[in-house]
């Protein structure tokens, strides 16, 4: 097997430099970086992590805490940051707490990120007084993805403002009557972001002058069978419909859209959608959507944690990720008076 002085030589670089760049260290220019990772990829080349792990003290690996394998965000996420950490010879352990009441003892209170990880990335959890202590004891690095956290440092998305911005993308069509389809994640989500999102909901109606009707806050569970189910809840309602519908995430405008069509409604005709997250599905649901990259979120955060590990100033503040209005077919103006659902 190939070792690193002939990754060296077809670089022309020195072994320290070539050491340095697949670990991922700083002080390595970005054009000699890939030159090294393409060398290595060509020649076959896998550093030795155990024997990097005795030179430096590190297990080489990266603690990641999701609250459920199952749904596209944490996927996404998992993805970007294992895509960072390959490229930095290091590993990924997945700490899988299988919903909210998954066993998160066995991470934070067993020590087990102790013995085997040298950074802890966190997605959209929040944490307790006892697990902040069990954090603050280990002395890892630590981000969280999804959601701020107090006293944590975070990558990811302003949720007020995005779901403002959505909820004023339906106002500028000429939508009044609108619904909200959020609500508490089943499975662990950091509270924060439901409750963003609903307040920037609520700050885009009251501003344009508009009543904000409870009866029309529904909780979709941020997945698309529980959205269905309760979208379908609400147009079962006697009386005035909504005319839209701002989803929290897209797997919950699915089933905004697909509750439509369980009541014979056209989307965007009697009721326009729009979501947070742009999907890989949401290009074939025509989904309207505020955009936002959790991969590109992940290897964001996992880069943070590497530089910080290979010996570079730590960054105490949060990332602010980018989001975008992708308009598509689900949102249109609405039509003239909205009829009424059936008294029952």
């Amino acid at each position: 097997m190939p070792g690193i002085e002939e990754v060296a030589r077809a670089t022309g670089v020195s072994t320290a430099t070539v050491s340095r760049a697949l670990r991922g260290l700083p002080n390595v220019s970005d054009t000699t970086r890939a030159a090294v990772r393409r060398a290595a990829d060509e020649l076959g080349y896998v550093a030795s992590s155990s024997a990097s792990g005795l030179a430096s003290g590190r297990t080489l690996a990266l603690g990641v805490v999701v609250p459920s394998v199952s749904r596209w965000f944490y996927t996404q996420v998992m993805e970007g940051v294992d895509a960072e950490l390959r490229a930095a010879s290091y590993d990924m352990i997945l700490f899988n707490l299988g919903g909210h009441r998954g066993d998160r003892e066995r991470v934070f209170h067993r020590s087990i990120l102790r013995k085997r990880t040298d950074a802890l990335l966190a997605l959209c959890l929040d944490f307790t007084v006892e697990e902040r202590e069990q954090l603050a004891s280990l002395g890892h690095p630590t981000i969280v993805v999804g959601g701020p956290v107090k006293g944590l440092r975070s990558v990811g998305i302003d949720e007020r403002s995005t779901a403002r911005r959505a909820t004023e993308h339906l106002l500028s069509l000429g939508h009044t009557e609108i619904a909200h389809l959020g609500g508490e994640d089943e499975e662990g989500l950091n509270s924060q972001v439901p409750a963003g999102r609903l307040r920037g909901f609520t700050i885009a109606m009251r501003t344009a002058g508009l009543p904000v009707r409870p009866e029309w806050i529904v909780p979709g569970g941020f997945a698309l069978p529980a959205a269905r189910a309760a979208m379908n809840r609400l147009l079962d309602r006697p009386g005035p419909r909504p005319t839209a519908v701002f989803a929290g995430s897209d797997e919950m405008a699915f089933g905004a859209i697909l509750a439509a069509g369980d009541h014979g409604l056209s989307v965007p005709g009697d009721l326009s959608v729009i979501g947070i997250d742009d999907h890989d599905f949401s290009e074939s649901f025509g989904l309207t959507t505020m955009a936002q990259s959790p991969f590109e979120q992940g290897a964001v955060a996992a880069r943070i944690l590497l530089d910080e590990l290979g010996g570079g100033e730590p960054r105490r503040g949060s990332v602010r990720s980018p989001v975008s209005l992708v308009v598509r077919s689900s949102t249109a103006p609405p039509r003239g008076v909205y009829r009424a659902a059936p008294s029952i």
